[in-house]
């Protein structure tokens, strides 16, 4: 099977032309195309990881983009079976 280019995840901009580090709740629900129960349900499951700033939980832009590589995999393992 042809493997395919990887392209990467292109991430909401920040401030000038750097992406942001970390993303509020709604931001990670608009990149990733789900619903709020949806993300706090991946978060207690430990597939998308989240880290906490006072009373803010902010998802890291690195885990987004492996929670996004996790659905990849589950979904060529799924194609493979």
């Amino acid at each position: 099977m042809e493997e395919q280019a990887t392209q990467p995840l292109r991430l909401i901009p920040g401030d000038g032309d750097q992406p942001k580090a970390m993303y509020r709740i709604p931001e990670a629900m608009r990149l990733l195309s789900l619903s709020r129960s949806v993300i706090y349900e991946q978060i207690r499951a430990g597939r998308l990881r989240s880290v906490t700033q006072g009373r803010t939980r902010l998802v890291p832009a690195s885990a987004i983009a492996e929670y996004v590589a996790l659905l990849e995999s589950e979904a060529s393992e799924g194609k493979a079976a």
